[in-house]
């Protein structure tokens, strides 16, 4: 499969309304609390930069994490997404729903999700699938490991744990094996993928998203691709302004 990875950065631009899906707030979902993290201010927003906050352009209609990455699936040529919903991924899936050109398929389970991406990607190049943290990526990784073996580039999307929650010795999630260690899974899936991103903040999301995306086109192999629950609906700068590694292949 022809894959162009060019250097450098790319402008880009975006629609002047980006369509935010609306859902019922949930607990698990509150806003992170580090530093540096967009904060809505009336019509404007501050944005901190390494010279202190700044006021962006309240004309300029910033996009999110979720919307990010649904648009770089569309980019590389992918038109559906096979999912299994659970409440760590459902506003990220909101988002692909939203996305114009691409469809999000349900499935019954995260292993026919994980087959029909990894079937998809012998048809069209590229697949993609998109389950909950733990209970459904370790019930997804073994059509990942298959996809692996074939050398079958296929985008695995987990909805990971809240980002508050990252560091904190102290919390057991619910439909993991009970311990408090988020990296399980991703242990798992290091066997089984050309290259790992646990996205837990967003000032290195679009980098990880990217840089995850053009392995998987480069190596044709399975990336993993895990985000903080609470992210996918956060704006950031960095998902309006530029493409850090614009990417390119040609859909089968």
């Amino acid at each position: 499969m022809p894959v162009n990875l060019q250097n450098g950065l790319q402008a880009e631009t975006i629609s002047s309304t980006i369509s935010i899906p609306t859902m019922a707030t949930r607990s698990m979902l509150k806003p992170p609390t580090s530093n540096g993290v967009y904060k809505p201010h009336s019509k404007s927003q501050t944005i901190t930069t390494n010279n202190g906050p700044q006021m962006a352009d309240p004309s300029v209609v910033l996009s999110t994490l979720g919307h990010y990455l649904a648009r770089r699936l569309v980019q590389i040529g992918i038109s559906d997404i096979f999912s299994v919903p659970g409440d760590s991924n459902l506003i990220l899936l909101d988002y692909f729903v939203a996305e114009k050109g691409l469809n999000l398929v349900g499935c019954c389970s995260e292993l026919n999700a994980g087959y029909a991406a990894d079937g998809y990607a012998r048809r069209r190049g590229v697949g993609a699938c998109a389950v909950t943290f733990t209970v459904g990526g370790l019930s997804l990784i073994n059509a990942i490991a298959g996809a692996y073996s074939d050398d079958l580039p296929v985008v695995c999307i987990v909805g990971g744990p809240n980002s508050n929650e990252y560091g904190n010795n102290q919390t057991i999630l619910h439909h993991t094996i009970g311990l408090p260690d988020f990296s399980q899974e991703l242990q798992c899936f290091r066997t089984v993928t050309c290259y790992q991103a646990v996205i837990n903040n967003l000032k290195d999301a679009q980098w990880e998203i990217d840089c995850a995306i053009s392995k998987c086109l480069e190596e044709s192999k399975p990336v993993y691709i895990s985000i903080a629950c609470n992210l996918a609906a956060i704006p950031h700068p960095s998902f309006s302004m530029q493409q850090l590694i614009p990417l390119s292949t040609s859909p089968k």
